[in-house]
């Protein structure tokens, strides 16, 4: 019985070897692969390919919805529920309410920054099938790594590995799950 492959891995050298074979993965045209290295390497991401974070627009959402609901909450409290006259001042007074629109918008902003960068992440997750190559134990302190996942499209156990070798991989492997 054989386990299932998860992808193909190769080690580089250096972060600058690593980036470049980034921006060749990117050409070949594959979807579905990660690097790791030990610190962020400047460039990475448009190496890749990859565009802007989405998180931004969920944190604004967040914040839309706090400000929504603290406005809705003092309306219907002070205007609707329980209507009254203090100080002389009319039964919404939003001058008043400002650091509860404020203290929501934060929170909301906060919380939906938070579930939806795990969400996006796919986190928690306690175990990933990268852990299973011996190799990537040196991610930590001085291995740079590209991964090709077998999800991808493009992916061949025989092909892909061949690729990160033309791309100047090192101990290039299949990854099991």
């Amino acid at each position: 019985m054989s386990a299932r492959v998860y992808g193909a891995g190769a080690e580089f050298e250096s972060a600058g070897a690593l980036l470049r074979a980034a921006e060749k993965a990117r050409d070949r045209g594959f979807k579905k692969w990660d690097v790791h290295s030990p610190f962020p390497i400047h460039g990475m991401d448009a190496a890749m390919g990859l565009g802007n974070s989405r998180v931004s627009a969920i944190s604004l959402a967040g914040g839309a919805t706090g400000l929504l609901t603290a406005f809705l909450l003092i309306w219907w409290t002070s205007a609707v529920e329980y209507p009254l006259i203090t100080h002389g001042k009319p039964y919404f007074a939003w001058q008043f309410s400002m650091p509860i629109f404020f203290e929501l918008t934060v929170l909301f902003t906060a919380f939906a920054t938070l579930f939806g960068m795990l969400a996006m992440n796919l986190l928690p997750r306690p175990h990933h099938p990268v852990f299973n190559w011996e190799r990537f134990r040196r991610v930590t302190d001085d291995g740079f790594f590209l991964v090709v996942e077998a999800a991808d499209p493009l992916f061949s156990t025989s092909e892909t590995p061949r690729f990160l070798e033309e791309i100047g991989g090192r101990h290039v492997a299949l990854i099991e799950e």
